[in-house]
């Protein structure tokens, strides 16, 4: 394992507004952002239309690549489907095995992406679960304020950011930019949260610091690679998983 692995607390003193208070503003702009533009496109409620109001969207594999949106429903991608971008309010987004898109947004919904599957740019959610399965690639970032974030022998190029999120990093993962676990809102929200359990695998690689402002479970195998760790305190484990 790498060194850097002590604790050190930064004083957190600016005045800008919280991660939580910045992602919830994100997510109500986004989901009126769709909306308007959802109208202002006529979108369907029926049928297989790449824009919706109301419902699923399935985009086959073969389709012409191009932009997918709705408010309330999910968005399937067919393996080996191509996307420009996939973005919904109330809904899951998967992004089928070696499918490829330039980003995946939701705000309340999980995000997976399967095997071999490749975003050019960022994904995120606000309430939602990401889970990257083996060989997956995000070129971007990761990011979401709740929800347990999984990657299994994948890739983020931009690093990966949460609030609330745990973490379970697995097989041979590269993550670059590392990783920030920010601060709650406000004091009665961190004291009322679970504590996230963040877990680092053997194989795994973190290029860059791993931030933590507020208090995490932090396991880190004795086979990763990691940057310095700042306001936590790592414990090592051997084996294939840390202690429960």
């Amino acid at each position: 394992m790498s060194e850097g692995m002590h604790a050190r607390h930064p004083i957190l003193t600016s005045l800008e507004p919280s991660p939580a208070a910045r992602f919830g503003a994100y997510g109500s702009a986004f989901g009126l952002a769709v909306m308007l533009t959802l109208s202002a496109c006529g979108a369907s409620n029926d049928g297989d239309e790449s824009t919706k109001v109301n419902g699923s969207i399935h985009v086959p594999a073969g389709r012409q690549p191009g932009a997918v949106a709705t408010v309330n429903g999910s968005i399937h991608v067919d393996d080996n489907a191509a996307i420009t971008s996939a973005t919904t309010v109330n809904g899951a987004v998967h992004l089928g095995g070696h499918a490829t898109a330039t980003s995946l947004n939701s705000v309340n919904g999980s995000i997976t992406l399967g095997s071999g599957a490749h975003v050019s740019g960022s994904v995120s959610s606000v309430n939602g679960e990401l889970s990257l399965e083996d060989g997956a690639d995000v070129s971007g970032s990761l990011s979401n304020v709740n929800g347990k974030i999984t990657l299994t022998a994948a890739h983020v190029g931009g690093g990966i950011k949460t609030v609330s999120g745990g973490m379970n990093i697995t097989g041979a993962s590269r993550v670059e930019g590392g990783l920030h676990v920010q601060k709650p809102s406000s004091e009665l929200i961190h004291l009322v949260m679970d504590v996230p359990r963040i877990v680092i695998g053997p194989g795994v690689t973190v290029q860059g610091d791993l931030r933590f402002e507020r208090t995490v479970q932090l396991f880190i195998s004795d086979k990763a690679t990691v940057g310095v760790v700042t306001g936590a305190t790592a414990i090592s484990f051997s084996g294939e998983t840390p202690p429960p």
